[in-house]
């Protein structure tokens, strides 16, 4: 899922300063060689629990290779290395290479924040099999996502009513509840999580991974972030530059804006997205089922997310199918070209009075299993990026900025800027308005921008490579479709992040992809 990620402030006292030359390998805290000399304890994997998104135990790969997990001990607080520890939740799957080839391991955040990394990277892992010629796939789960020390907010129950509430108020009876709703969300979490939620800010994150490469036995750090793992690649190079080794950003966070900025780029790129959505439709060769021209198929959608804020249909017993439920559903569709014909579908059924294909694609949004359990990608999403950005916004502020947000997207303009009240009565003060990514004397970082991402505009790639700063980032432009370009399996990307990962070859600053 997409995020707004925001940078906490350097600490100023002198034991944090002290802290801080440590982790970059400047000294011999006797705290931070304890913590970086234990040995992971491997084992074949459990199933993933409810946090991470439940299911079996991941399968062997085609050639045989087994899935092992483990646990690392990192300091709750950063800031305060001699206090409580928590356990953070790994899993990898040896290389194929002989020794003599292996380059280390190479670690994947796949998003969010808020993501499961044990439970993603099995799933994407046939996607990087090249890569494991010479790299061990890693991932994790981050502090406060997954089996790492979970962020628990409210119950299903609660999390079905919350997910169900109109997420657009009309009139001031339906603002309350809304403000009412976060409130209550908000307050569940700081009851049920309180002690983990000032740690989990991405400076957290970033300083766990290094503590992973040191590990794990790598001098320095091979990493492929996606979508949230940009910004959290880039929090990393700026807080240990010297240690950056091969890595990729794929699906980039723009790490300039603030939240405001942010979400109204988000739903310019949902809009792009929709736009080109309808256009597909209407272009194939066969008569497009939710609409005679482009134009029609956009006004035809409006007219049935109108028609669900009065009136909800039928999605999947006992639950109905309301605007918020299909907003978000039409968004996870957005995510990937592979879902289109799955949304065309849903449209077409939801149009006759079925609502249960965009029920499943909402639910997929928001980490709903089968079984009506929850992953705590919401809860942890919440939490990081709260703690993160420093902004505060109210009813008013959204009031005022409607207008700019029906501008950049008709159809997703109320639902992003209404998003944004999320942070409003957090326990946590926020950080900063957006993160430092500036990592002058890093290696180079190869930044890939998709031109047709919705979740992450492609403007946010050139944002990140002048963050970064001279001779660090290297673009690379992929015209194409939807969230990410490496797993679009476009032979000219892959090449080039493959044959920078694996070779070390960088490629023509400004390369295109088609």
């Amino acid at each position: 899922m997409p995020s707004l990620l925001r940078l906490r402030a350097a600490a100023l006292t002198v034991s944090a300063l002290l802290l801080s030359t440590v982790l970059a390998g400047c000294g011999d805290d006797a705290q931070r060689e304890d913590v970086t000399r234990q040995e992971l304890s491997w084992k074949a994997c459990p199933a993933p629990d409810e946090a991470q998104g439940g299911g079996a135990s991941p399968s062997p790969l085609p050639d045989g290779g087994e899935w092992q997990c483990a646990t690392m001990k990192a300091p709750l607080d950063w800031d305060d290395p001699k206090g409580d520890t928590i356990g953070l939740e790994l899993i990898r799957v040896r290389t194929t290479g002989a020794d003599n080839e292996r380059i280390g391991s190479l670690i994947f955040n796949f998003g969010g924040p808020g993501g499961s990394g044990v439970s993603s990277l099995p799933g994407f892992a046939e996607s990087y099999e090249k890569l494991r010629t010479r790299y061990d796939l890693v991932s994790f789960d981050p502090r406060g996502v997954g089996r790492s020390d979970p962020v628990i907010c409210e119950n299903d129950q609660q999390l079905d009513a919350y997910f169900q509430q109109d997420g657009t108020p009309d009139d001031a009876a339906e603002r309350t509840q809304l403000l009412d709703s976060t409130t209550g969300f908000n307050d569940a979490c700081e009851q049920n999580s309180g002690k983990i939620l000032p740690h989990v800010r991405t400076t957290d994150a970033a300083r766990d991974l290094d503590l992973m490469r040191q590990v794990l036995g790598d001098d320095k750090l091979h990493y492929f972030g996606i979508s949230y793992g940009t910004e959290l690649g880039g929090v990393y190079a700026h807080l240990f530059p010297e240690r950056v080794g091969r890595a990729v950003f794929d699906a980039v966070v723009d790490p300039t804006k603030n939240p405001e900025q942010g979400s109204l780029g988000q739903a310019k790129g949902f809009q792009l997205a929709f736009d080109n959505f309808a256009e597909d439709c209407v272009s194939k060769t066969e008569e497009c089922p939710i609409g005679d021209s482009a134009q029609d198929v956009k006004d035809r959608i409006a007219t049935l997310l109108k028609d669900l804020d009065r009136k909800p249909i039928e999605g999947i017993f006992p639950r109905q199918l309301t605007q918020t439920a299909a907003t978000s559903g039409i968004l996870q569709a957005l995510y990937s070209k592979d879902l289109w014909e799955f949304l065309t579908d849903g449209l077409e059924e939801a149009y006759d009075g079925n609502g249960s294909t965009l029920m499943i694609l909402s639910d997929l949004m928001n980490g709903r299993s089968e079984n009506g359990e929850y992953d705590n990608s919401t809860a942890a999403f919440t939490a990081i990026s709260c703690a993160d950005a420093k902004p505060r916004y109210d009813a008013a502020d959204v009031e005022r900025l409607l207008p700019e947000f029906r501008a950049a997207s008709p159809l997703f303009g109320d639902s992003m800027a209404w998003g944004m009240i999320g942070c409003t009565d957090w326990a946590v003060a926020g950080a900063a308005d957006h993160p430092d990514v500036s990592a002058p004397g890093a290696a180079p970082i190869l930044v890939v921008g998709n031109t047709g991402d919705p979740a992450t505009p492609y403007e946010g790639a050139r944002a990140m490579v002048n963050a970064l700063g001279k001779g660090v980032g290297v673009e690379l432009t992929y015209r194409g479709q939807g969230h990410g370009a490496y797993d679009s399996k476009n032979r000219c990307v892959q090449g080039a992040v493959n044959g920078y990962l694996l070779d070390g070859k960088v490629p023509p600053a400004g390369t295109v992809c088609t």
